[in-house]
Parts: structure tokens; C-alpha cells; sequence
């Protein structure tokens, strides 16, 4: 399992918006898949539609492409064809799988979405009964690292291990470990992308006193960032 470390500069590049590490995972996430054409793919979490054009610059077609989230606002800004069908659905409720008819075949792919999964067990559990192929891309609790032990908070997410032995009880998966730095020109600027960006999933367990101390001590110059990029078979199609 290799463990690469890409750094970005916030300032050095012509990004516009806050989800720069995000982006950069779906696209690591598109460049794995093996094929240029799928007759179904499914984007869970799909947000803003980073995974959709990442496959569009690569030039991987499909014929129907499904995209599910739980932001009725993230799905308006998704972009739109003939051939993608949105859904609002939350992976934590089973309802969403309940109401998911899936070919075996079809191919599911999930960017930065399944690290804020409630229960992991549960979602995984069934999301592996409705494909029998996946791509994962997940942030694991080492995202933020240093931020965490200087503020001696814990991580909202799950450990690099937790995924693993969860996702193993599921599926046939090969793993790949990938860090990430996020240079800021200031500490100021670093907390306003957390606070903009989406990574830290709204979770708020600093005061705004312990957050003015926080942006006094925090020592470094960049925010980091571990994702575990997950290639699978599931266990019950294999069986099957």
C-alpha cells in the first residue's frame, strides 16, 4: 500500500472555490477505473459533481449515470443530461436502499462522501448487496492530524483500521493510502477554508475562545489531509 504525498498551495494554483483537496481525490478516483465506457455507473454522496467531470475529462462514457445525495442543493448544482438521473438520498437510512434497484454490473463510486456514514457497518452492508463492483474514496481520522492534537480534540471520522476491518467484512479490497498538504498563506485563511470547505462536516467542538488559541499555537503552515482509495469486489456476489 503506498502512501503518496501531494502538496497544493492555495495561492499558487487558480482554484476558486474551497474544495480543492476534494477535487483532486475524484480525480485520482476516475483515473483508476479500467474502462472508457460503463453502461450504468452510481455516485454516492456525488455533491457538486466532481466525480461527473472528472469523468467527462477523461473521456469515460456511460449510458446512465445515477447520482444520490442528501443536499437537494448540492444535487441543483450537479450538472445535467438526459442520461444523469439525481436522487436525494441519505446512505444512513434504509430506506434510500430500499428504494435502490441496482444491476449487480453496475458500478458504484463514492468520492469523499462515505467517512461521514453514521454507521459504517450498516451502510456498508448495504451498499454491498447492491453492486458487485465498487471505488471508494474516504478521509480517514488523520485528516486535520495536527489540528486535532493541538487542540486535543478527536477526529469526527473514522481511523484508517476502522475502515479497513469494516470494509473487509464486505468485500475483496485492495487499499491505497494517499496524503495531502494544504499550504496557507496565513492561519486565518487555513480556519476559513475549514470552515468553508466541507471537510470538517459542521462538526464545531471549539468555543470561539478556544479557537482564537488554536489559531495562536496551531504549527504549521498547511492543513493535511489522508484518504484511503478503496477497489473492491463484494463478498455476497462472489459467493453468490
Amino acid at each position: 500500500m503506498s502512501n503518496v504525498i501531494q502538496e497544493f498551495s492555495r495561492f499558487a494554483h487558480e482554484y476558486d472555490t474551497y474544495n480543492v483537496i476534494q477535487a483532486e481525490v475524484a480525480k485520482s478516483l476516475v483515473a483508476q477505473l479500467p474502462n472508457t465506457h460503463y453502461s450504468t455507473l452510481i455516485d454516492i454522496g456525488c455533491g457538486s459533481g466532481e466525480v461527473y467531470k472528472n469523468l467527462e475529462k477523461n473521456n469515460v462514457t456511460f449510458d446512465h449515470l445515477m447520482v444520490l445525495d442528501s443536499s437537494q442543493e448540492m444535487l441543483e448544482i450537479h450538472p445535467s443530461s438526459k442520461k444523469i438521473e439525481k436522487r436525494c438520498a441519505d446512505f444512513n437510512r434504509l430506506e434510500t436502499f430500499e428504494n435502490l434497484s441496482l444491476d449487480p454490473e453496475t458500478l458504484l463510486l463514492s468520492s469523499s462522501a462515505l467517512q461521514w456514514s453514521k454507521d459504517l457497518d450498516f451502510t456498508l452492508s448495504e451498499i454491498a448487496k447492491k453492486s458487485s463492483h465498487v471505488y471508494f474514496a474516504i478521509f480517514t481520522s488523520n485528516t486535520f492530524k495536527t489540528l486535532h492534537d493541538t487542540a486535543k480534540i478527536t477526529s469526527p471520522i473514522y481511523s484508517e483500521d476502522v475502515l479497513r476491518s469494516t470494509i473487509e467484512k464486505y468485500y475483496r479490497a485492495t487499499f491505497e493510502l494517499k496524503k495531502y498538504k494544504l499550504h496557507f498563506e496565513s492561519v486565518r485563511e487555513m480556519f476559513n477554508y475549514i470552515k468553508k470547505s466541507g471537510v470538517s462536516g459542521g462538526e464545531k467542538q471549539l468555543t470561539y475562545k478556544q479557537t482564537k488559541q488554536l489559531m495562536k499555537s496551531y504549527p504549521l503552515d498547511y492543513l493535511e489531509f489522508e484518504v484511503l482509495f478503496v477497489k473492491a469486489s463484494s463478498l455476497a456476489f462472489l459467493v453468490s
